[in-house]
């Protein structure tokens, strides 16, 4: 039987990297993020040129609108894989200058967003009696930074989900994974970040031979649901090998 991956933040970079690939792993698949436009152009892709493929759906979802994540529930019949990549940073000011609208905006997709589609689809995990919850957090949420403190509290609060969720299912046949990224350079994050200033997105990527890109963190996804059903890996830190903090950098 092939099992269902519902992924979040599916549009593109990291999302749609982890659709191609869980695809290709023979998953049936669930494209899940707000512009369904993207969204059908990936699935009329992966259906047309991906062998072996199983189903694959495509629904509209905000993560931050409760009645979106109701309809996204009520679409999948059967869960057996849910990745949490919906988030992303808003801004780089310090403490002193932060814009608590950026800070609520981090929170509502990054941790409440993570909660509304792990408390809707979790039943399904539960019931499929084979379910595995992958957060993608950051290594911001384990390592602060200068002009973080957002990003870094929403990532923090995250890992601290994905902690206590592994603690209050041992007992359920649910597996509960982070993967936690460094630099990845895809086409938006910096972008979203830094509202659509195209100089200032380029920056944290300059002298950088080789930051990781998103099927990087997609092979990451795929090998950590792929293990067999008795093993969880409990947290992948991920990150370019001239990195070795978000802070520190090799750059030529």
């Amino acid at each position: 039987m092939r099992r269902t991956a519902v992924i979040t933040g599916a549009s593109s970079g990291i999302g749609a990297a982890t659709v191609r690939r869980l695809a290709a792993e023979g998953f049936n698949v669930v494209l899940a993020a707000r512009r369904r436009d993207r969204l059908d152009a990936l699935a009329a892709e992966i259906s047309g040129g991906t062998p072996g493929v199983g189903k694959v759906a495509a629904v509209t979802l905000d993560v931050t609108d409760q009645a979106s994540v109701d309809a996204l529930a009520a679409a999948v019949d059967s869960c057996h894989v849910l990745v949490n990549n919906a988030g992303g940073a808003v801004g780089l000011e310090p403490v002193a200058d932060a814009d608590p609208e950026d800070w609520r905006t981090m929170y509502e997709t990054n941790v409440l967003g993570l909660l509304r589609v792990t408390k809707a689809l979790l039943p399904k995990m539960i019931a499929a009696g084979s379910g595995h919850v992958v957060n993608i957090t950051s290594l911001a949420g384990h390592v602060p930074y200068e002009g973080g403190a957002g990003y870094n509290a929403a990532k923090h609060a995250a890992y601290a989900v994905n902690e206590v969720m592994r603690l209050e299912l041992v007992a359920e046949p649910v597996r509960v994974t982070e993967i936690a990224p460094g630099l990845v350079k895809t086409e938006e994050f910096s972008l979203v970040r830094f509202k659509g200033d195209a100089e200032r997105a380029e920056v944290p990527y300059q002298g950088v031979p080789e930051p990781l890109v998103a099927d990087d963190v997609a092979d990451c996804v795929a090998w950590a649901v792929t293990r067999p059903e008795h093993v969880n890996i409990d947290r992948i830190d991920v990150q370019p090998r001239v990195q070795a903090a978000p802070y520190k950098l090799h750059r030529v």
